[in-house]
């Protein structure tokens, strides 16, 4: 069988590697959960395995033969079925919204660290991506029937005279001003997920104090001799790059790999452009009151997906925040809805193409993807968006794109055409 656009799971069998192979992925791979299953006797080799799932597979399995029971198959289609089912959930849909593919696989990672491991998470990326999020998500998605409480140690407001206390607590009259115990983090957190918020800010030597509390889950309170226990599970945060910082230095290599069991990059907006009006959607219905009309003019939609957004999805809900606060009366957004300060330069086009656009194509050229297949692909693509913009009528699709209904019918009818 082959997967189509409505389905989340796909099995592909092929006899060889080859172009139309790994078209299909690249075309189904973005939407759905593909297993390529290789039947024959001819090896794969490592370089055809690797172009596969770069191409858009999930796993690859090789069968000399076809085996007795589909036992292979049905495990890894249920593991990512259940992941699917909670990536759609309403739990994650209403805390981290989008839908693109980038944004999807991102999650998806997330998901899979929360459900099937028990493992630290660190999560990396850049300034208002929503971080703190996912690593909430990661707490509320904990399948523990016991699960204690979530707690945040914001790493940037520890001092290095208190910051013992802060992670491990204290015993009355540990030090100067100890007037009565206290509990820290660790205890706090027991049962449940401690969460260090830009974990690269500690210093080396505050590091190589929580290497065995985060190891052996024991620790001791300052002033006490006696060890106490806590299970928990860590997640960690940081805008930094903690690589770079091990190199210079900066970061202890034993400490990283401690917090590091699962890492999970958040994606910066321009990276899931095609997220922005699904943000901004729900930004307004959080903002405007329920019976508010949730529409966009044309020419708020052209402006708010061209913008650009240097802090991410926080920059994006702050000027949605403006917009709504000077929306008044019924009907859509309109541009004079747009604050004048943040009014693009009077006249001026939207940029194109964009430092995404580019960043897509250099990443293919890098791959050493040919011409002929970034063209066929960015067509394929932008055929896909335009109809996703026209709600799937192919008329609108066809006259937004600059081509005639039949030829658009023509490059779908390609499109689906089945190996």
């Amino acid at each position: 069988m082959t997967p189509d656009d409505s389905s989340t799971l796909g099995l592909v069998l092929f006899g060889a590697v080859d172009d139309e192979l790994l078209a299909l992925l690249q075309r189904h791979g973005e939407r759905a959960s593909v297993l390529a299953i290789g039947v024959g006797p001819a090896a794969l080799s490592s370089a055809a395995q690797w172009s596969l799932v770069q191409a858009g597979a999930r796993d690859v399995l090789q069968w000399p033969q076809l085996p007795p029971t589909a036992d292979e198959i049905g495990a890894r289609l249920q593991r990512w079925a259940r992941a699917d089912a909670l990536l759609d959930s309403p739990a994650v849909a209403s805390c981290l919204v989008g839908s693109s593919p980038a944004w999807r696989r991102a999650m998806r990672s997330v998901i899979e660290a929360t459900a099937f491991t028990s493992s630290s998470v660190l999560i990396t990326g850049e300034s208002g991506t929503g971080k703190e999020l996912i690593a909430r998500l990661i707490h509320d998605l904990d399948p523990r029937p016991d699960k204690g409480e979530f707690v945040v140690v914001d790493c940037t407001t520890l001092s290095p005279e208190l910051s013992g206390s802060e992670f491990f607590g204290h015993e009355r009259g540990a030090f100067t001003g100890a007037a009565g115990s206290r509990e820290g983090a660790f205890a706090l957190a027991h049962r449940g997920t401690l969460f260090l918020d830009e974990v690269g800010e500690l210093a080396p030597e505050l590091q190589a104090r929580l290497l065995r509390v985060v190891q052996e889950h024991q620790f001791k309170r300052l002033g006490s001799n006696t060890w106490q226990r806590s299970e928990l599970r860590l997640v960690s945060a940081t805008h930094r790059d903690l690589e770079r910082g091990i190199a210079d230095g900066s970061f202890r290599a034993d400490f990283y790999y401690r917090i590091a069991g699962w890492q999970c990059r958040t994606l910066p907006l321009r990276q899931r452009r095609d997220d922005v009006l699904p943000l901004v959607l729900h930004f307004m219905r959080e903002l405007l009151p329920p019976q508010a009309e949730l529409a966009l003019d044309p020419a708020v939609r052209e402006f708010l997906v061209t913008r650009d957004y240097p802090g991410n999805v926080r920059d994006l809900r702050q000027l949605v925040t403006r917009i709504c606060h000077r929306h008044c009366g019924s009907g859509p957004i309109t541009v004079g809805d747009i604050p004048p300060e943040d009014h693009a330069a009077p006249g001026a086009p939207p940029l194109w193409p964009d430092n995404s656009f580019r960043s897509a194509v250099r990443s293919a050229v890098q791959l050493g993807i040919g011409m002929k297949d970034i063209s066929q692909r960015a067509t394929d693509l932008a055929v896909e968006m335009a109809l996703e913009c026209e709600g799937g009528n192919l008329q609108r699709a066809a006259a937004r794109l600059g081509v005639t209904d039949r030829a658009l019918q023509i490059r779908r009818a390609s499109q689906r055409a089945p190996v």
